[in-house]
């Protein structure tokens, strides 16, 4: 099994690469467009700033490799906000690869920003989460979120619902980290192994 994990200018990219090791599996970390073409799945991860992230992608050209890939793509966090059409956080266009915007949690009493913890997942509608069961506990850090769409995949609540994953062809997403979700996150990587 060859598993590529995008390298761009975003922090975590390790966490993802200790989680797929305890998996039995040795990712290469690249920003290669033929290594990347050629894997049988790719890891886009991320954490870090929207569109200062954007621009690098544009630079390096990484922007038209994502979107053209044909095997199955796992966005995690702000990979899975790239992946969308636009993000309110530094206002900028995204890959579009799902349309929809991402918004800013806004503020209100009570509510801490970033929804940073464990929180619940539910109406899971992917294969990526056919070991999963409903309500499971999986880790979250954000303040930008993914209102519910057609591409919906999963759900959490903060305090109102959003889209904890989405699906669409060959392209998931979480915006939750599986890579720090204990066994449940495990079990959620090891679908996308399968996939």
């Amino acid at each position: 099994m060859n598993i590529a994990i995008v390298k761009y200018n975003a922090g975590n990219i390790y966490s993802v690469v200790h989680a797929l090791r305890r998996l039995g599996v040795e990712p290469v970390v690249t920003d290669d467009p033929a290594v990347l073409s050629s894997a049988d799945k790719v890891i886009f991860p991320g954490v870090g700033e929207a569109s200062t992230t954007m621009a690098y992608l544009q630079a390096s050209g990484l922007d038209r490799l994502i979107t053209s890939l044909k095997q199955p793509v796992l966005g995690i966090c702000l990979g899975m906000q790239l992946m969308c059409r636009h993000s309110e956080e530094g206002d900028v266009g995204c890959l579009g690869i799902f349309p929809i915007d991402v918004k800013r949690f806004e503020p209100q009493p009570g509510l801490k920003i970033p929804h940073m913890g464990w929180n619940q997942i539910h109406a899971l509608k992917s294969p990526l989460f056919a070991a999963t069961a409903e309500n499971e506990f999986v880790y979250f850090v954000h303040s930008y979120y993914v209102p519910l769409c057609d591409n919906t995949a999963a759900v959490s609540d903060y305090p109102g619902p959003f889209s904890a994953a989405l699906h669409k062809d060959n392209f998931y997403a979480t915006q939750f980290h599986p890579e720090k979700s204990g066994g449940i996150g495990e079990a959620i990587l090891r679908q996308f192994i399968a996939l």
